[in-house]
This record gives C-alpha cells, structure tokens and sequence, in this order.
C-alpha cells in the first residue's frame, strides 16, 4: 500500500485508468515474488521428505537393540522397512508435483518389490514410459536389475543391451555399470568368453584413457571390480590388461 500511495502521488492527474493499471502491475510483481516463494518453499520441502524417505529405504535391517547415541531408523526386517518406505514415498507422490512425485514413484516401485514382487513390477513398467527420461531409464535398469535376480537373463541382458544402445551421451546409468551388469549376466548364461571379452575391452579403455590434464585418471570402484571379475573368470586375458597407471584425481564412474 506504501508504494500504491507514492505512485498515486506521481501519477495524478494522469487519469484514474492509468493509476489502476500501474497498480495492478504492482500487484503482479508481488504475486509473482510470492509465488516464487511458495513454490521454492515446496521444493525445499520435496527434498526433505525424500531424503527422509531414503534414509528410511536404507536404514539397516537388525534384530539388535540399538546403541546409545543411534539416532536414524532401523528394522527387523527387509519387508517392514520396504513397506514403510512404500508408505513415505506414496506420500510424497500424492502431495508434492514433478520432478519429486516421479522420483518417489520410481523409489516406490523399487522397495515394492521386496513386498509385492508383480506390483513392483508393474508400477515400474509405467514409470518406464514416463515423460521424465532419467527416471524412466532407472525404472528400466531396475527391471532388468529383477529380471536378472529371478533368473530371466534373457530379459534383464536385452534390456542392458537397448540402454548400451542409446544415443545419449549423458546416460542416467552409466555405460560401465550397465556393462558391468551385462558380463554379469552373460557369466550366468554359461558365456563366460563374451564376458570376458566385454570386461577386458571395458578395463583396457579406462586404463588407457587420459584426462584433460593428460594423466590417466584414477579407476572408479566399477572399473575395478570388472578387472576382479576379469582375473576370476579369465586369468590370461587379465595378464593381457595394460597395466594400471597411478593417478591424482578419481573420476565419477
């Protein structure tokens, strides 16, 4: 109301229509401030339930009492945990908009198939064809993910193929993740040559890459655990392998 009485004072004589109109511009702003706000507001609290969501999904599972000074939640179970993790992420679906109800419908569906196995499934089969592309790619990996766990390896392999084979540069799940999980697969599909082939080519290019200071950077966890399963199913082409270079710096996967 302050700044309505100092533009009246500017504007009169101007005519009634004009103060209005600059007054309603006024007001717009201040709406725009508010809603800026609000909806900022919304999405620190998003943030905070899913990270209170998480924890609960990843709280450990023990019959123990807890030790003094444990202050996170924990469980008697793998299925009480998932249930109440169900529960937090369904809220967080109903209650805030998108990005976070896709991200919790997609951490719902996962923890649903520790309790409702199909259920799961299904809810991640339609989180799959969401319009939200990094959600949906997890929502794929994590079927194939159940697929190779109930021994549907043909399935869970095509999968890790179809998501090797996308064109964005910019993958959700990595590519050396998916590979890792394909030589997986192949190992328990009796192909140990092809996952041999796949982990050695995947460990000789990171040991051959180079970073933007021209020394090769540190291998990731993924990296060496391809070279351990490489060692395990095929010592000669493990002694083939360049040999690994120190490094400073430790590239994400």
């Amino acid at each position: 109301m302050g700044v309505f009485d100092r533009l009246s004072h500017r504007f009169e004589g101007r005519g009634r229509a004009e103060l209005y109109a600059v007054g309603g511009a006024v007001a717009l702003v201040a709406l725009v401030i508010v809603f800026s706000w609000w909806r900022e507001s919304r999405a620190d609290d998003a943030r905070r339930a899913l990270g209170k969501a998480i924890e609960i999904a990843d709280a450990p599972v023990t019959t123990e009492t807890p030790q003094p000074g444990d202050t996170g939640p924990t469980f008697k179970s793998e299925q009480e945990r998932a249930q109440r993790a169900v529960e937090e992420f369904q809220k967080i679906q109903k209650t805030y908009g998108s990005p976070y109800s896709d991200i919790a419908r997609y951490f719902a569906a996962v923890n649903l198939l520790t309790i409702e196995r199909d259920k799961g499934l299904s809810e991640l089969e339609a989180v799959s064809r969401s319009g939200n592309e990094e959600v949906a790619a997890r929502a794929r990996f994590a079927i194939a993910q159940a697929d190779e766990a109930a021994g549907k390896y043909d399935d869970a392999a095509s999968i890790y193929q179809q998501q090797l084979g996308d064109k964005d540069k910019d993958k959700t799940v990595t590519e050396n993740v998916l590979k890792l999980r394909l030589a997986a697969v192949y190992e328990k599909q009796g192909k140990r040559d092809e996952a041999a082939n796949l982990l050695f080519q995947m460990v000789s290019d990171a040991r051959k890459a180079q970073g933007k200071d021209g020394k090769p950077p540190q291998e990731s966890t993924v990296i060496h655990a391809a070279a351990d399963k490489l060692q395990e199913l095929s010592p000669e082409r493990y002694a083939q392998l360049p040999k690994e270079q120190p490094a400073d710096n430790a590239p994400p996967f």
